[in-house]
């Protein structure tokens, strides 16, 4: 089984050690990673009302994992948005978010993990509405050792970030932040765990804002993570 990393703009930008724990987990489980020449899935230009713009990206993708068997990202984003694209079928089956690549392909919940914390889990909507991951992450997350899971209230509502919408919308989006971090600050832990690091960057910046001492992670890294 050949599998190609698909890092996203974002993480192979501000969040390499989302990929390099991604990596780590994989071979870990004696997964083959292949070197692949990464670009972006179009997601933005989507987004903002320009599909045929995003066409050209899609290509590349298609062309750089060819080879391999599946195409995993730690980002329910953009998987969720490469597999809209129904007109590439074998493309579309191929890519997996990094908990559905875990817990329905290799049918492993349990990575050897250890992360001593109190932990609450963002569920995005991209994962939630667009990828539909259900409970992978938090399965996932309950097979850690030494890990504390206090539910988030509210967990499916979104954080406010959207990607371009923040910026269009940034009144609504803030308003929407506000709502989510009085929910993470209630449950008084240390960490906020999520399969997206778009959205945990949103939330985080409003944690460090209120000085509020929680921190934020991708899953990713907490599965990475011996202790």
């Amino acid at each position: 089984m050949k599998v190609g990393v698909f890092s996203t703009c974002i993480n192979s930008i501000y969040f390499t050690r989302t990929v390099s724990a991604t990596r780590s987990i994989l071979e870990r489980l004696g997964v083959e990673v292949v070197e692949t020449e990464q670009v972006c899935c179009g997601q933005m230009h989507i987004n903002s009302g320009y599909p045929e713009l995003a066409k050209p990206l899609v290509d590349r993708v298609e062309k750089n994992f060819a080879g391999v068997d599946y195409i995993v990202a730690p980002s329910a984003s953009c998987i969720g948005s490469l597999r809209e694209h129904e007109d590439r079928p074998e493309l579309v089956a191929k890519c997996l978010d990094l908990s559905e690549f875990l817990v329905d392909t290799l049918q492993v919940t349990d990575v050897g993990a250890q992360f001593n914390h109190q932990v609450t889990l963002h569920t995005t909507c991209h994962s939630l509405r667009v990828a539909k991951l259900g409970d992978r992450p938090l399965r996932l997350l309950r097979a850690v050792k030494d890990i504390e899971i206090v539910e988030l209230p509210a967990a499916d509502s979104c954080c406010g970030f959207g990607g371009t919408f923040s910026v269009k919308n940034s009144d609504v989006s803030g308003a929407m932040l506000h709502d989510k971090l009085a929910n993470i600050a209630s449950t008084n832990v240390e960490y906020v765990v999520s399969a997206d690091n778009s959205c945990l960057m949103h939330i985080g910046g409003g944690l460090q804002r209120n000085k509020t001492g929680i921190e934020v992670i991708h899953l990713a890294e907490v599965l990475a993570n011996h202790g």
